[in-house]
């Protein structure tokens, strides 16, 4: 084997496992993030990943990179979610479905919450992805109003300040408590409605009530 055959060899086992390593912090912080928050600590995502904070920092210098690589992927899948309440005939169900899934995984990932905030240290991120979402956003919003289903004079930015809201209504003790403010701010969104609809979970606890006047 000549020289120049054994350079153009060599570099691909390490470009593999550096793809294997690549993959595999992206994994480990998506948990890391999704239980601490966006400002969780790159050695805790080596330690878990079982690889050294150099080889995590060398991955992903700065620490957005690696919030943009993963959460994008996230705001991929509300995309996915967003095009699959379009395809549902009944607009309402559709946008009721996209509001509760996605709020769900907001309440299951910190790193996400915090990423859909609308102001806050990481309200600029990922901002390209953010504005693939939109589009598809307004069209769900749109078709309710076509049907009638949802009042004409509701913005998609108010979709968002309705995200926001619920899913900062976190109670360990009551995990559900979210989908109560749901279901009051949806009652407000219809056109339709002839009567309230009975509220899912109870109303929250005396000590979660007094965290929010603190």
């Amino acid at each position: 084997m000549t020289v120049d055959a054994r350079n153009d060899a060599s570099p691909r086992p390490l470009r593999a496992d550096a793809e294997r390593n690549r993959r595999l912090i992206l994994e480990v912080a998506g948990e890391v993030f999704a239980e601490k928050g966006l400002d969780a600590g790159f050695d805790e995502i080596a330690r878990r990943a079982g690889v050294g904070a150099g080889t995590v920092y060398r991955r992903f210098p700065h620490r957005d990179e690696l919030v943009e690589a993963l959460l994008t992927r996230r705001l991929d899948e509300l995309g996915e979610l967003a095009h699959q309440a379009i395809e549902n005939p009944d607009a309402w169900a559709g946008l009721v479905e996209f509001l509760e899934t996605s709020i769900g995984m907001q309440m299951r990932d910190r790193g996400l919450r915090e990423l859909m905030e609308v102001s806050g240290r990481w309200a600029d991120c990922s901002v390209s992805a953010k504005s693939k979402l939109v589009p598809v956003l307004i069209l769900m919003l749109r078709r309710a109003q076509d049907q009638g289903l949802v009042r004409t004079d509701v913005e998609i930015t108010d979709l968002g300040v309705l995200a926001t809201m619920v899913s900062s209504v976190h109670d360990p003790d009551q995990p559900e408590l979210w989908r109560r403010y749901l279901a009051l701010f949806l009652d407000g969104l219809r056109t339709d409605l002839t009567e309230p609809v009975p509220l899912p979970s109870t109303a929250p606890s005396e000590q979660f009530y007094a965290s929010f006047r603190a």
